[in-house]
Protein backbone atom coordinates (compact mmCIF):
# COMPACT_ATOMS: atom_id res chain seq x y z
CA UNK A 1 0.00 0.00 0.00
CA UNK A 2 1.32 3.49 -1.39
CA UNK A 3 1.02 6.10 2.00
CA UNK A 4 1.16 9.24 1.57
CA UNK A 5 0.95 12.28 4.26
CA UNK A 6 0.52 15.56 3.24
CA UNK A 7 2.49 18.74 5.23
CA UNK A 8 2.84 22.67 5.58
CA UNK A 9 5.70 23.97 6.89
CA UNK A 10 7.22 27.46 7.45
CA UNK A 11 10.51 27.85 9.01
CA UNK A 12 10.07 24.30 10.87
CA UNK A 13 13.46 22.93 9.30
CA UNK A 14 15.05 22.26 13.15
CA UNK A 15 12.27 19.69 13.20
CA UNK A 16 12.24 18.39 9.73
CA UNK A 17 14.49 15.33 10.15
CA UNK A 18 13.22 14.10 12.95
CA UNK A 19 9.38 13.94 11.65
CA UNK A 20 10.57 12.99 8.54
CA UNK A 21 12.53 9.88 10.21
CA UNK A 22 9.71 8.87 12.62
CA UNK A 23 7.10 8.70 9.56
CA UNK A 24 9.44 6.74 7.78
CA UNK A 25 9.97 4.16 10.57
CA UNK A 26 5.82 4.21 11.12
CA UNK A 27 5.60 3.21 7.16
CA UNK A 28 4.71 6.11 5.13
CA UNK A 29 6.42 5.85 1.28
CA UNK A 30 5.97 9.35 0.45
CA UNK A 31 5.00 12.94 1.46
CA UNK A 32 4.04 16.17 -0.43
CA UNK A 33 4.97 19.23 1.72
CA UNK A 34 4.32 22.49 0.85
CA UNK A 35 6.25 26.03 2.35
CA UNK A 36 5.95 29.26 2.55
CA UNK A 37 8.27 32.59 3.55
CA UNK A 38 10.82 30.45 4.91
CA UNK A 39 13.83 32.38 6.58
CA UNK A 40 15.51 29.52 7.99
CA UNK A 41 16.19 27.18 4.91
CA UNK A 42 13.37 24.91 5.34
CA UNK A 43 12.51 25.51 1.97
CA UNK A 44 16.33 24.94 0.88
CA UNK A 45 16.08 21.28 3.18
CA UNK A 46 12.98 20.58 1.31
CA UNK A 47 14.70 20.40 -2.06
CA UNK A 48 17.26 18.83 -0.75
CA UNK A 49 15.08 15.95 0.38
CA UNK A 50 13.57 16.12 -3.29
CA UNK A 51 16.22 15.31 -5.10
CA UNK A 52 16.99 12.54 -2.95
CA UNK A 53 13.00 10.87 -3.76
CA UNK A 54 12.17 11.05 -0.54
CA UNK A 55 9.48 13.81 -0.72
CA UNK A 56 8.14 16.31 -3.34
CA UNK A 57 8.41 20.04 -2.37
CA UNK A 58 6.00 22.48 -3.34
CA UNK A 59 6.08 25.84 -2.93
CA UNK A 60 2.47 27.65 -1.90
CA UNK A 61 3.88 31.55 -1.95
CA UNK A 62 -0.05 32.41 -2.64
CA UNK A 63 -1.86 34.48 -2.56
CA UNK A 64 -4.18 32.48 0.05
CA UNK A 65 -7.91 34.09 -1.29
CA UNK A 66 -8.70 34.38 2.28
CA UNK A 67 -8.61 30.93 2.95
CA UNK A 68 -5.44 30.14 4.68
CA UNK A 69 -2.39 28.84 3.88
CA UNK A 70 -3.15 25.14 4.73
CA UNK A 71 -6.59 25.63 3.17
CA UNK A 72 -4.80 26.65 0.08
CA UNK A 73 -2.14 24.17 0.16
CA UNK A 74 -4.94 21.04 0.46
CA UNK A 75 -6.77 22.70 -2.68
CA UNK A 76 -3.84 22.22 -4.87
CA UNK A 77 -2.75 18.75 -3.85
CA UNK A 78 -6.52 17.52 -4.85
CA UNK A 79 -4.87 18.09 -8.02
CA UNK A 80 -1.21 16.40 -7.85
CA UNK A 81 -0.65 13.28 -9.15
CA UNK A 82 0.96 11.74 -6.64
CA UNK A 83 -1.51 12.29 -4.53
CA UNK A 84 -4.16 11.16 -6.83
CA UNK A 85 -2.11 7.75 -7.09
CA UNK A 86 -1.61 7.42 -3.36
CA UNK A 87 -3.43 4.51 -1.98
CA UNK A 88 -3.59 6.06 1.48
CA UNK A 89 -3.54 9.74 2.53
CA UNK A 90 -3.11 11.45 5.73
CA UNK A 91 -3.05 15.37 6.33
CA UNK A 92 -0.19 16.36 8.91
CA UNK A 93 1.60 19.42 10.59
CA UNK A 94 4.91 18.95 11.75
CA UNK A 95 3.81 18.72 15.23
CA UNK A 96 1.68 15.70 15.02
CA UNK A 97 3.34 12.02 15.14
CA UNK A 98 1.59 9.51 14.15
CA UNK A 99 1.87 6.86 17.46
CA UNK A 100 0.34 3.13 16.52
CA UNK A 101 -0.06 1.18 19.78
CA UNK A 102 -0.34 -2.69 18.00
CA UNK A 103 1.90 -5.03 16.24
CA UNK A 104 5.26 -3.39 15.11
CA UNK A 105 3.92 -0.23 15.80
CA UNK A 106 3.60 0.30 11.74
CA UNK A 107 0.66 1.01 9.02
CA UNK A 108 0.64 -2.59 8.35
CA UNK A 109 0.18 -3.53 11.58
CA UNK A 110 -2.55 -0.75 11.99
CA UNK A 111 -4.64 -1.94 8.95
CA UNK A 112 -4.08 -5.34 9.98
CA UNK A 113 -6.22 -4.73 13.17
CA UNK A 114 -9.05 -2.43 11.42
CA UNK A 115 -9.21 -4.60 7.61
CA UNK A 116 -11.95 -3.57 7.13
CA UNK A 117 -11.54 0.51 7.55
CA UNK A 118 -11.26 2.96 4.65
CA UNK A 119 -11.20 5.87 7.10
CA UNK A 120 -9.55 5.77 10.82
CA UNK A 121 -9.56 8.50 12.68
CA UNK A 122 -6.16 9.03 14.97
CA UNK A 123 -8.00 11.75 18.14
CA UNK A 124 -4.94 13.81 19.39
CA UNK A 125 -3.44 13.39 22.49
CA UNK A 126 -1.87 16.95 23.59
CA UNK A 127 2.00 16.91 25.05
CA UNK A 128 2.41 19.86 27.50
CA UNK A 129 5.89 22.19 27.97
CA UNK A 130 6.94 18.95 30.10
CA UNK A 131 8.09 22.52 31.94
CA UNK A 132 11.08 23.14 29.51
CA UNK A 133 11.77 26.65 29.07
CA UNK A 134 14.55 27.19 26.26
CA UNK A 135 14.78 25.31 23.16
CA UNK A 136 17.44 22.34 22.66
CA UNK A 137 18.53 20.64 19.50
CA UNK A 138 17.27 17.28 20.97
CA UNK A 139 14.10 14.75 19.47
CA UNK A 140 10.74 16.31 20.28
CA UNK A 141 9.35 12.78 20.70
CA UNK A 142 11.91 11.78 23.56
CA UNK A 143 12.09 15.62 25.07
CA UNK A 144 7.94 16.24 25.48
CA UNK A 145 6.42 13.04 27.68
CA UNK A 146 4.03 14.94 29.76
CA UNK A 147 0.65 15.05 28.65
CA UNK A 148 -3.08 15.24 29.40
CA UNK A 149 -5.10 12.69 30.53
CA UNK A 150 -6.22 9.92 28.54
CA UNK A 151 -9.84 10.91 28.78
CA UNK A 152 -10.52 14.25 28.88
CA UNK A 153 -13.73 15.72 28.91
CA UNK A 154 -12.44 20.34 28.21
CA UNK A 155 -11.73 21.51 26.49
CA UNK A 156 -13.09 19.93 23.40
CA UNK A 157 -10.09 20.85 20.84
CA UNK A 158 -8.27 17.62 22.75
CA UNK A 159 -10.24 15.13 20.78
CA UNK A 160 -9.75 16.33 17.39
CA UNK A 161 -8.68 13.94 15.01
CA UNK A 162 -6.87 13.90 11.70
CA UNK A 163 -8.10 11.02 9.68
CA UNK A 164 -6.33 8.70 7.32
CA UNK A 165 -8.41 7.72 4.56
CA UNK A 166 -8.38 5.08 1.67
CA UNK A 167 -7.76 7.04 -1.37
CA UNK A 168 -10.65 5.29 -2.94
CA UNK A 169 -12.44 8.01 -4.88
CA UNK A 170 -14.90 8.30 -2.10
CA UNK A 171 -13.86 11.50 -1.50
CA UNK A 172 -12.52 14.17 -3.87
CA UNK A 173 -9.82 16.46 -1.67
CA UNK A 174 -8.42 15.94 1.37
CA UNK A 175 -9.33 18.58 4.69
CA UNK A 176 -7.03 19.74 7.09
CA UNK A 177 -9.03 17.35 9.72
CA UNK A 178 -10.79 14.86 7.43
CA UNK A 179 -11.38 13.90 3.34
CA UNK A 180 -14.09 16.49 1.67
CA UNK A 181 -16.42 16.82 -1.03
CA UNK A 182 -17.72 13.50 -1.29
CA UNK A 183 -19.11 11.92 -4.15
CA UNK A 184 -22.69 11.45 -5.03
CA UNK A 185 -23.60 7.71 -3.67
CA UNK A 186 -20.63 6.66 -2.21
CA UNK A 187 -20.49 7.41 1.55
CA UNK A 188 -22.95 4.59 2.54
CA UNK A 189 -19.97 2.04 1.86
CA UNK A 190 -17.36 3.89 3.41
CA UNK A 191 -16.36 2.58 6.49
CA UNK A 192 -14.96 4.69 9.09
CA UNK A 193 -13.53 3.50 12.41
CA UNK A 194 -11.97 5.40 15.34
CA UNK A 195 -8.53 4.93 17.25
CA UNK A 196 -9.81 2.59 19.81
CA UNK A 197 -11.30 0.38 16.88
CA UNK A 198 -15.26 1.56 16.86
CA UNK A 199 -17.03 1.61 14.14
CA UNK A 200 -18.19 5.04 13.57
CA UNK A 201 -22.09 6.31 13.08
CA UNK A 202 -23.29 7.78 9.32
CA UNK A 203 -22.90 11.34 10.32
CA UNK A 204 -18.72 11.27 11.04
CA UNK A 205 -18.61 10.86 7.21
CA UNK A 206 -19.51 14.21 6.40
CA UNK A 207 -19.19 16.01 9.57
CA UNK A 208 -17.48 16.86 12.85
CA UNK A 209 -13.94 16.89 13.70
CA UNK A 210 -13.79 15.72 17.09
CA UNK A 211 -13.91 12.75 18.75
CA UNK A 212 -16.40 12.02 21.80
CA UNK A 213 -15.21 13.52 24.89
CA UNK A 214 -13.74 11.74 28.12
CA UNK A 215 -13.77 8.43 26.89
CA UNK A 216 -10.57 6.54 25.60
CA UNK A 217 -9.99 7.24 21.74
CA UNK A 218 -6.53 5.71 21.63
CA UNK A 219 -6.31 2.22 22.11
CA UNK A 220 -5.28 1.51 18.85
CA UNK A 221 -3.46 4.39 17.34
CA UNK A 222 -3.18 8.16 18.24
CA UNK A 223 -1.45 11.41 16.93
CA UNK A 224 0.71 12.67 19.90
CA UNK A 225 0.31 16.42 19.02
CA UNK A 226 3.16 18.69 20.26
CA UNK A 227 1.84 21.92 20.14
CA UNK A 228 3.21 23.80 22.50
CA UNK A 229 7.29 22.58 22.37
CA UNK A 230 9.23 25.12 24.92
CA UNK A 231 8.12 28.19 26.20
CA UNK A 232 11.36 29.65 23.38
CA UNK A 233 9.49 27.35 20.66
CA UNK A 234 6.41 28.37 21.23
CA UNK A 235 7.38 32.14 21.17
CA UNK A 236 8.49 31.30 17.14
CA UNK A 237 5.45 29.95 16.76
CA UNK A 238 3.33 32.63 17.78
CA UNK A 239 6.03 34.83 15.28
CA UNK A 240 5.08 32.33 12.78
CA UNK A 241 1.53 32.55 12.73
CA UNK A 242 -1.27 29.93 12.40
CA UNK A 243 -1.44 28.13 8.81
CA UNK A 244 -5.16 27.57 9.16
CA UNK A 245 -6.43 30.44 10.75
CA UNK A 246 -4.15 32.90 9.46
CA UNK A 247 -5.99 36.07 10.88
CA UNK A 248 -6.24 34.50 14.51
CA UNK A 249 -3.49 35.75 16.49
CA UNK A 250 -1.29 33.15 19.06
CA UNK A 251 -0.98 34.19 22.91
CA UNK A 252 -1.60 32.05 26.62
CA UNK A 253 -5.43 31.24 25.79
CA UNK A 254 -3.76 28.53 23.37
CA UNK A 255 -1.06 28.04 25.56
CA UNK A 256 -3.35 27.24 28.82
CA UNK A 257 -5.57 25.28 26.73
CA UNK A 258 -2.94 22.83 25.43
CA UNK A 259 -0.14 22.64 28.42
CA UNK A 260 -0.92 19.60 29.86
CA UNK A 261 1.26 18.02 31.75
CA UNK A 262 -0.51 15.42 34.02
CA UNK A 263 0.38 11.71 33.08
CA UNK A 264 3.11 10.98 31.17
CA UNK A 265 2.85 8.72 27.89
CA UNK A 266 6.41 7.49 26.53
CA UNK A 267 4.79 4.92 24.07
CA UNK A 268 6.18 6.73 21.06
CA UNK A 269 9.66 5.49 22.10
CA UNK A 270 8.77 1.96 20.77
CA UNK A 271 9.98 3.44 17.29
CA UNK A 272 12.66 4.97 18.43
CA UNK A 273 15.97 3.36 16.94
CA UNK A 274 14.28 3.24 13.93
CA UNK A 275 13.96 6.71 13.82
CA UNK A 276 17.10 7.27 15.52
CA UNK A 277 18.95 5.76 12.70
CA UNK A 278 17.07 7.08 9.77
CA UNK A 279 17.38 10.72 11.02
CA UNK A 280 21.28 9.98 11.41
CA UNK A 281 21.43 8.66 8.04
CA UNK A 282 19.86 12.09 6.96
CA UNK A 283 22.11 14.11 8.84
CA UNK A 284 24.83 12.83 8.02
CA UNK A 285 23.77 14.04 4.46
CA UNK A 286 26.44 16.18 2.96
CA UNK A 287 23.83 18.98 2.49
CA UNK A 288 21.10 18.18 4.69
CA UNK A 289 23.38 18.30 7.72
CA UNK A 290 24.77 21.74 7.58
CA UNK A 291 21.12 22.72 6.93
CA UNK A 292 19.95 21.58 10.00
CA UNK A 293 22.56 23.02 12.09
CA UNK A 294 21.77 26.90 10.26
CA UNK A 295 18.32 25.80 10.82
CA UNK A 296 18.64 25.34 14.66
CA UNK A 297 20.92 28.52 14.37
CA UNK A 298 18.21 30.75 12.93
CA UNK A 299 16.12 29.88 15.91
CA UNK A 300 18.37 30.79 18.82
CA UNK A 301 19.06 34.34 16.81
CA UNK A 302 15.35 34.85 16.59
CA UNK A 303 13.96 34.28 19.80
CA UNK A 304 16.52 36.38 21.13
CA UNK A 305 15.32 38.68 18.53
CA UNK A 306 11.81 38.36 19.51
CA UNK A 307 12.69 39.44 22.73
CA UNK A 308 14.09 42.53 22.17
CA UNK A 309 10.37 43.20 21.17
CA UNK A 310 8.01 44.12 24.22
CA UNK A 311 4.81 42.01 22.74
CA UNK A 312 6.92 38.63 22.53
CA UNK A 313 9.24 40.09 25.86
CA UNK A 314 6.17 40.20 28.32
CA UNK A 315 4.48 36.87 26.65
CA UNK A 316 7.24 34.77 27.24
CA UNK A 317 7.16 36.50 30.92
CA UNK A 318 3.73 35.52 31.21
CA UNK A 319 4.49 31.72 30.34
CA UNK A 320 7.17 32.16 32.90
CA UNK A 321 5.08 32.69 35.13
CA UNK A 322 1.75 30.42 34.30
CA UNK A 323 1.61 27.17 35.80
CA UNK A 324 0.79 23.96 33.77
CA UNK A 325 -3.25 24.05 33.25
CA UNK A 326 -5.01 21.70 35.42
CA UNK A 327 -7.59 19.04 33.85
CA UNK A 328 -11.13 20.43 34.56
CA UNK A 329 -12.75 18.08 37.22
CA UNK A 330 -15.90 16.33 34.97
CA UNK A 331 -18.68 18.49 37.16
CA UNK A 332 -16.44 21.61 35.51
CA UNK A 333 -16.08 20.11 32.45
CA UNK A 334 -20.05 18.58 32.00
CA UNK A 335 -21.34 22.20 32.51
CA UNK A 336 -19.02 23.63 30.16
CA UNK A 337 -19.98 21.03 27.50
CA UNK A 338 -23.76 21.10 28.37
CA UNK A 339 -23.65 25.05 27.70
CA UNK A 340 -21.68 24.41 24.61
CA UNK A 341 -24.63 21.66 23.15
CA UNK A 342 -27.31 24.19 23.96
CA UNK A 343 -25.27 26.98 22.36
CA UNK A 344 -24.96 24.69 18.68
CA UNK A 345 -28.52 23.26 19.05
CA UNK A 346 -29.86 26.98 19.11
CA UNK A 347 -27.87 27.68 15.80
CA UNK A 348 -26.52 24.64 14.67
CA UNK A 349 -24.48 26.53 11.64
Amino acid sequence: MRHLALLCVRNEGAFLLEWLAHHRAVGFDHFTVFSNDCADGTDEMLDRLAALGLLTHVRNPGPYEGRGIQFTALQMAAARPEVQAADWILPLDLDEFVNIHVGDHTLAALHGALPEATAITLTWRLFGSSGRRRYEDEPVTESFLRCAPRRMAWPWRAAMFKTLYRNDGTYRKPGVHRPRAPRPGRLPAARWFDGSGRALPEELKERRIFSPVAQENHALVQLNHYPLGSMESYLLKCDRGRAVHGDQPLGMDYWVERNFNAEEDASILSLAPARRAEEARLRADPVLGPLHEAAVAWRKARFLALLREEPYRALYGRLLMTPPSIPLMPDRAGFLLAQARAAHQSDPE
